[in-house]
Protein backbone atom coordinates (compact mmCIF):
# COMPACT_ATOMS: atom_id res chain seq x y z
CA UNK A 1 0.00 0.00 0.00
CA UNK A 2 1.39 3.36 -1.03
CA UNK A 3 1.82 5.88 1.74
CA UNK A 4 -0.16 9.11 1.32
CA UNK A 5 1.81 11.98 -0.16
CA UNK A 6 3.04 14.43 2.47
CA UNK A 7 1.70 17.99 2.17
CA UNK A 8 4.08 20.58 0.80
CA UNK A 9 5.87 22.50 3.55
CA UNK A 10 4.55 25.97 4.28
CA UNK A 11 7.13 28.64 5.01
CA UNK A 12 6.95 30.32 8.38
CA UNK A 13 5.81 33.89 8.61
CA UNK A 14 8.44 36.42 9.76
CA UNK A 15 7.22 37.91 13.01
CA UNK A 16 7.01 41.42 14.39
CA UNK A 17 10.20 42.23 16.26
CA UNK A 18 12.38 39.91 14.19
CA UNK A 19 15.06 40.90 11.70
CA UNK A 20 13.71 41.10 8.17
CA UNK A 21 15.00 38.05 6.23
CA UNK A 22 17.88 39.11 3.98
CA UNK A 23 18.11 38.40 0.25
CA UNK A 24 19.66 39.60 -2.99
CA UNK A 25 17.35 40.00 -5.96
CA UNK A 26 17.01 41.29 -9.51
CA UNK A 27 14.52 44.17 -9.79
CA UNK A 28 13.26 46.69 -12.32
CA UNK A 29 15.74 49.14 -10.76
CA UNK A 30 18.78 46.83 -10.77
CA UNK A 31 20.16 44.37 -8.24
CA UNK A 32 18.91 44.82 -4.68
CA UNK A 33 20.54 43.74 -1.42
CA UNK A 34 17.69 43.72 1.07
CA UNK A 35 17.37 45.12 3.68
CA UNK A 36 21.00 46.33 3.73
CA UNK A 37 20.43 48.80 0.88
CA UNK A 38 17.83 50.54 3.03
CA UNK A 39 19.81 50.92 6.26
CA UNK A 40 18.61 54.08 8.00
CA UNK A 41 15.26 54.10 6.17
CA UNK A 42 11.82 52.73 6.83
CA UNK A 43 10.58 50.34 4.13
CA UNK A 44 7.19 49.10 3.00
CA UNK A 45 7.99 45.72 1.40
CA UNK A 46 4.90 44.32 -0.27
CA UNK A 47 3.86 41.53 -2.60
CA UNK A 48 1.22 41.39 -5.30
CA UNK A 49 -0.29 38.33 -7.01
CA UNK A 50 0.54 38.94 -10.67
CA UNK A 51 1.43 41.46 -13.36
CA UNK A 52 -1.25 42.53 -15.83
CA UNK A 53 -4.07 42.09 -13.32
CA UNK A 54 -6.52 44.91 -12.55
CA UNK A 55 -6.41 45.05 -8.75
CA UNK A 56 -2.60 44.98 -8.76
CA UNK A 57 -2.55 47.69 -11.42
CA UNK A 58 -4.73 49.95 -9.30
CA UNK A 59 -2.44 49.34 -6.32
CA UNK A 60 0.79 50.05 -8.18
CA UNK A 61 -0.62 53.28 -9.57
CA UNK A 62 -1.63 54.31 -6.05
CA UNK A 63 1.73 53.38 -4.53
CA UNK A 64 3.59 55.25 -7.28
CA UNK A 65 1.37 58.32 -6.88
CA UNK A 66 2.06 58.33 -3.13
CA UNK A 67 5.77 57.52 -3.36
CA UNK A 68 6.91 61.06 -2.52
CA UNK A 69 4.41 61.23 0.33
CA UNK A 70 5.94 58.10 1.85
CA UNK A 71 9.44 59.44 1.15
CA UNK A 72 8.59 62.53 3.19
CA UNK A 73 8.52 60.18 6.19
CA UNK A 74 11.82 58.48 5.27
CA UNK A 75 9.95 55.48 3.89
CA UNK A 76 10.88 53.60 0.70
CA UNK A 77 8.70 51.20 -1.30
CA UNK A 78 9.76 47.77 -2.57
CA UNK A 79 7.39 45.44 -4.44
CA UNK A 80 7.52 41.74 -5.37
CA UNK A 81 5.64 39.19 -7.40
CA UNK A 82 6.53 35.77 -8.75
CA UNK A 83 6.57 37.08 -12.32
CA UNK A 84 9.78 37.56 -14.32
CA UNK A 85 11.68 40.77 -14.94
CA UNK A 86 10.53 41.26 -18.55
CA UNK A 87 6.91 40.79 -17.54
CA UNK A 88 7.43 43.44 -14.86
CA UNK A 89 8.96 45.87 -17.34
CA UNK A 90 6.21 45.35 -19.91
CA UNK A 91 3.48 45.75 -17.28
CA UNK A 92 4.94 48.96 -15.83
CA UNK A 93 5.29 50.40 -19.36
CA UNK A 94 1.64 49.54 -20.01
CA UNK A 95 0.59 51.27 -16.79
CA UNK A 96 2.38 54.47 -17.83
CA UNK A 97 1.28 54.46 -21.44
CA UNK A 98 -2.31 53.18 -21.32
CA UNK A 99 -3.95 53.02 -17.91
CA UNK A 100 -6.07 55.64 -16.19
CA UNK A 101 -7.40 54.94 -12.71
CA UNK A 102 -9.42 57.53 -10.82
CA UNK A 103 -7.50 60.77 -11.41
CA UNK A 104 -4.19 59.00 -12.08
CA UNK A 105 -2.67 58.56 -15.54
CA UNK A 106 0.81 58.57 -17.10
CA UNK A 107 1.98 57.02 -13.83
CA UNK A 108 5.62 55.91 -13.81
CA UNK A 109 6.62 53.31 -11.22
CA UNK A 110 10.20 54.10 -10.16
CA UNK A 111 10.50 52.01 -7.00
CA UNK A 112 11.99 48.49 -7.35
CA UNK A 113 9.77 45.59 -8.36
CA UNK A 114 11.46 42.27 -7.57
CA UNK A 115 11.30 39.26 -9.89
CA UNK A 116 10.80 36.05 -7.92
CA UNK A 117 9.97 33.34 -10.43
CA UNK A 118 11.42 30.68 -8.13
CA UNK A 119 9.22 31.98 -5.28
CA UNK A 120 12.26 31.77 -3.00
CA UNK A 121 11.80 35.24 -1.49
CA UNK A 122 8.03 34.90 -1.35
CA UNK A 123 8.41 31.63 0.59
CA UNK A 124 10.97 33.23 2.91
CA UNK A 125 8.43 35.93 3.81
CA UNK A 126 5.41 33.61 3.97
CA UNK A 127 3.77 35.34 1.01
CA UNK A 128 2.58 32.11 -0.63
CA UNK A 129 -0.52 30.76 1.08
CA UNK A 130 -1.66 27.54 -0.62
CA UNK A 131 -5.20 27.87 0.71
CA UNK A 132 -5.51 31.08 -1.28
CA UNK A 133 -3.24 30.22 -4.24
CA UNK A 134 -0.17 27.99 -4.48
CA UNK A 135 1.42 29.87 -7.41
CA UNK A 136 0.72 33.51 -6.57
CA UNK A 137 1.72 35.70 -3.64
CA UNK A 138 -1.06 37.18 -1.56
CA UNK A 139 -1.08 40.93 -0.84
CA UNK A 140 1.42 40.97 2.01
CA UNK A 141 2.77 44.15 3.61
CA UNK A 142 5.81 44.32 5.86
CA UNK A 143 6.75 47.63 7.48
CA UNK A 144 10.45 47.46 8.34
CA UNK A 145 12.28 50.04 10.45
CA UNK A 146 15.68 51.68 9.84
CA UNK A 147 17.42 48.90 11.82
CA UNK A 148 15.93 46.22 9.55
CA UNK A 149 13.40 45.02 12.13
CA UNK A 150 9.87 44.01 11.14
CA UNK A 151 7.42 46.33 12.87
CA UNK A 152 4.09 45.60 11.18
CA UNK A 153 2.68 42.71 9.14
CA UNK A 154 -0.59 43.05 7.19
CA UNK A 155 -2.09 40.46 4.84
CA UNK A 156 -4.88 40.88 2.28
CA UNK A 157 -6.41 38.19 0.04
CA UNK A 158 -6.04 38.30 -3.74
CA UNK A 159 -9.46 39.88 -4.27
CA UNK A 160 -9.02 42.81 -1.84
CA UNK A 161 -7.08 45.93 -2.73
CA UNK A 162 -5.12 47.57 0.09
CA UNK A 163 -6.05 50.71 2.02
CA UNK A 164 -3.18 53.10 1.29
CA UNK A 165 -4.29 55.78 3.73
CA UNK A 166 -3.95 53.12 6.43
CA UNK A 167 -0.44 52.18 5.29
CA UNK A 168 0.70 55.80 5.56
CA UNK A 169 -1.07 56.11 8.92
CA UNK A 170 0.83 53.04 10.16
CA UNK A 171 4.16 54.61 9.19
CA UNK A 172 3.31 57.88 10.96
CA UNK A 173 2.02 56.09 14.06
CA UNK A 174 5.08 53.85 14.39
CA UNK A 175 7.45 56.78 14.01
CA UNK A 176 5.46 58.87 16.49
CA UNK A 177 5.43 56.05 19.04
CA UNK A 178 9.19 55.60 18.71
CA UNK A 179 10.10 59.27 18.86
CA UNK A 180 7.80 60.31 21.73
CA UNK A 181 7.78 56.96 23.60
CA UNK A 182 4.00 56.70 23.52
CA UNK A 183 1.33 54.44 22.05
CA UNK A 184 -1.44 55.41 19.65
CA UNK A 185 -5.12 54.57 20.23
CA UNK A 186 -7.67 53.23 17.78
CA UNK A 187 -7.98 55.21 14.54
CA UNK A 188 -5.29 57.67 15.67
CA UNK A 189 -4.20 60.47 13.38
CA UNK A 190 -1.43 63.05 14.06
CA UNK A 191 -2.74 65.78 16.33
CA UNK A 192 -5.06 63.49 18.28
CA UNK A 193 -4.22 62.49 21.88
CA UNK A 194 -1.65 59.72 22.34
CA UNK A 195 -1.50 57.16 25.14
CA UNK A 196 1.28 57.43 27.71
CA UNK A 197 2.86 54.30 29.21
CA UNK A 198 0.75 52.60 31.88
CA UNK A 199 1.77 53.30 35.49
CA UNK A 200 4.49 50.83 36.48
CA UNK A 201 3.85 50.79 40.22
CA UNK A 202 1.01 51.11 42.70
CA UNK A 203 2.47 54.39 43.90
CA UNK A 204 2.53 55.94 40.44
CA UNK A 205 -0.99 54.69 39.77
CA UNK A 206 -2.25 56.26 42.98
CA UNK A 207 -0.50 59.56 42.23
CA UNK A 208 -2.05 59.77 38.80
CA UNK A 209 -5.53 59.50 40.27
CA UNK A 210 -5.05 61.64 43.39
CA UNK A 211 -2.74 64.38 42.11
CA UNK A 212 -3.42 65.60 38.58
CA UNK A 213 -0.28 65.58 36.44
CA UNK A 214 0.15 68.55 34.14
CA UNK A 215 -0.43 67.57 30.54
CA UNK A 216 -2.05 64.21 31.34
CA UNK A 217 -5.71 63.30 31.15
CA UNK A 218 -6.45 60.07 33.01
CA UNK A 219 -9.68 58.10 32.66
CA UNK A 220 -8.25 55.68 35.21
CA UNK A 221 -4.78 54.76 36.46
CA UNK A 222 -4.05 52.59 33.41
CA UNK A 223 -5.58 54.83 30.72
CA UNK A 224 -3.90 58.23 30.43
CA UNK A 225 -3.47 60.38 27.35
CA UNK A 226 -1.68 63.57 26.44
CA UNK A 227 -1.75 66.03 23.60
CA UNK A 228 1.05 66.30 21.06
CA UNK A 229 0.30 68.97 18.45
CA UNK A 230 0.32 67.75 14.88
CA UNK A 231 2.99 70.30 13.98
CA UNK A 232 5.30 68.89 16.68
CA UNK A 233 4.82 65.39 15.28
CA UNK A 234 5.49 66.57 11.73
CA UNK A 235 8.63 68.40 12.88
CA UNK A 236 9.88 65.23 14.58
CA UNK A 237 9.16 62.58 11.94
CA UNK A 238 9.01 64.37 8.60
CA UNK A 239 12.17 64.49 6.53
CA UNK A 240 13.55 68.01 6.59
CA UNK A 241 13.01 69.85 3.36
CA UNK A 242 9.75 68.00 2.55
CA UNK A 243 6.77 70.25 3.09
Amino acid sequence: MTAPEAPAPVAGLPRIGEAAPAFTAVTTQGTLDFPADYAGKWVIFFSHPADFTPVCTSEFMTFASMQQEFAAYNTALVGLSVDGLYSHIAWLRTIKEKITFRDMKDVEVTFPLIEDVSMTIAQKYGMIMPGEDSTKAVRAVFVIDPEGTIRTVIYYPLSLGRNFDELLRVVKALQTADHFEVATPADWRPGEPVIVPTAGSCGTAAERMSEPVEGLHCEDWFFCTKEIPAEDIEAAIRVKGNS
